[in-house]
């Protein structure tokens, strides 16, 4: 999309709120919203759809309805934005709205539903008496029909909307709502710029398979696949979080990427990307797991089918290292690479995860460790790293580390990468990764190649001011 475009969407998306602020927590409405953003955007692709087919066929019904039947994606009549629009007045029209969800899955059960046949709209009502009374609810969904009628919401890809619309507008609501939303933003939202870093540092080759196995709302996975220099990639992602899980299905479905395969359920005890009864493999594996997670399963690590813990267990009360575990068991040998957030303790911290950091590092799979400013995540300000795990690094035992802690523009609720912060850190790591830095500084201040030996007299420690 072009800015005015894209502008003008943010604005209209951001006036649609309006008629659920201080009925419902923000973390909800945000579903409405990108809910019916998704109606809206089906309907005017469904529309052009019928105008080439009309003009193709001269206006035969027949001819058209027939033609539409093998579409990839079908929308009945009853449920386009048009059909709804039409039906604001009527005293059943949250019911309405419902119906034509449900037909939407009905109608596309192969990209709308869960491996159990769950629908991706299942939690979401637009009866509900959250929305207030009968009276009050009907208005409000009527203000909501006529914000997305606006005519400056043309989705339609003859109308010059980009391919992007619903992961745009889902990013510009989530950080407009993150104060609102506190920690729970961070649960499913990695920014926009630390995605587009980590997308960069393991930029994936054309024909790549790539996974993110706790991929929130898609936010990451879509960056990563914007960095292929090619259409031809394939996407995976596993989310825990059933809302969540929906948002990053209607993430994924956008033309060229609307094949991306999004599984509900715990990554750590029950992984659902699978192949057999083994793990899928991937080129490329990029995630922002939940810092620090308590409870994570430890209590089955042992018995795990999938022997993802061979290097040890973490401990009950700190996940990280399992779900390291698991990203790198599922890249392939030899080639995969692996891009991970992590807070600074995994750096550093001893006992088991210490022994488990200890054997990754003598496998020789640790490339570089990228220090990030702090603040830049919603719900925590506390800095954070991004790990590079690379299965090819070959003969190169060094590990490349950087300190970017002290790049970013200063904003007022979060701190935030700039595009040239972004370039210095992809550089140096292209650089390394090239061969043409030897062990010791880098760049003063900045980064340092570090030798096997060093990390060994260091104890495996990998904080950065080391």
């Amino acid at each position: 999309m072009n800015e005015k475009k894209q502008g003008q969407i943010h604005n209209l998306v951001w006036k649609a709120c309006d008629p659920f602020r201080g009925v419902i927590d923000p973390a909800q409405y945000k579903d409405y919203i990108l809910t019916m953003l998704f109606i809206k955007y089906v309907n005017d692709v469904w529309r052009d759809k019928q105008d080439h087919y009309n003009k193709k066929y001269g206006g035969d019904q027949a001819r058209i309805d027939r033609a539409l039947r093998f579409e990839r994606f079908v929308v009945p009549l009853r449920c386009t934005f048009d059909f709804l629009f039409e039906h604001r007045n009527d005293a059943n029209i949250g019911e309405l709205i419902n119906e034509a969800l449900a037909g939407l899955e009905e109608e596309n059960r192969d990209k709308l539903a869960g491996e159990d046949g769950s629908g991706i709209f299942r939690n979401i009502d637009f009866n509900s008496s959250n929305l207030g009374d009968a009276r009050d609810k009907n208005t409000r969904l009527k203000t909501l029909l006529q914000d997305f009628n606006d005519p400056k919401l043309d989705l339609r890809p003859s109308g010059g909307s980009g391919n992007d619309v619903i992961g745009d507008a889902y990013e510009f609501l989530i950080a407009h709502f993150a104060s609102d939303a506190g920690k729970k933003a961070g649960e499913f939202y990695t920014p926009a710029e630390v995605s587009t870093l980590i997308a960069k540092l393991t930029k994936s080759p054309a024909g790549a398979r790539i996974g993110d196995p706790t991929c929130g709302s898609g936010s990451l996975l879509i960056k990563a696949a914007k960095e292929v220099d090619s259409d031809n990639f394939s996407l995976y992602g596993q989310e825990s979080n059933g809302s969540t899980w929906a948002l990053a299905v209607m993430n994924m479905f956008l033309p060229g990427v609307d094949q991306a395969t999004i599984r509900w359920g715990d990554t750590i005890r029950n992984p659902k990307l699978l192949e057999g009864d083994q793990l899928m493999k991937f080129d490329t594996v990029v995630a922002n797991p939940p810092f620090s997670l308590d409870k994570w399963g430890a209590d089955k690590a042992e018995a795990d089918p999938f022997r993802r813990f061979w290097r040890g267990v973490p401990p009950k009360s700190k996940g990280d290292w399992a779900f390291i575990s698991h990203l790198i068991e599922t890249t392939y040998e030899g080639k995969g690479k692996v891009g991970v957030v992590v807070p600074h303790g995994v750096l550093f911290r001893g006992a088991s995860e210490g022994k488990i950091r200890q054997k990754v590092i003598e496998e020789n799979l640790l490339e570089a460790v990228v220090g990030l400013p702090s603040n830049l995540f919603f719900g925590t300000g506390i800095p954070a790293a991004i790990l590079i795990f690379n299965k090819g690094k070959d003969t190169n035992t060094n590990v490349l580390f950087i300190d970017a802690s002290r790049e970013y523009e200063a904003g007022k609720n979060q701190n935030k990468l700039r595009p040239r912060d972004i370039d210095h850190v992809v550089e140096i790591y292209r650089k390394f990764t090239r061969g043409e830095w030897a062990a010791g500084v880098v760049e003063k201040k900045y980064a340092y190649s570090a030798t096997f030996t060093e990390i060994l007299e260091n104890e495996f420690n990998l904080n950065i001011p080391r």
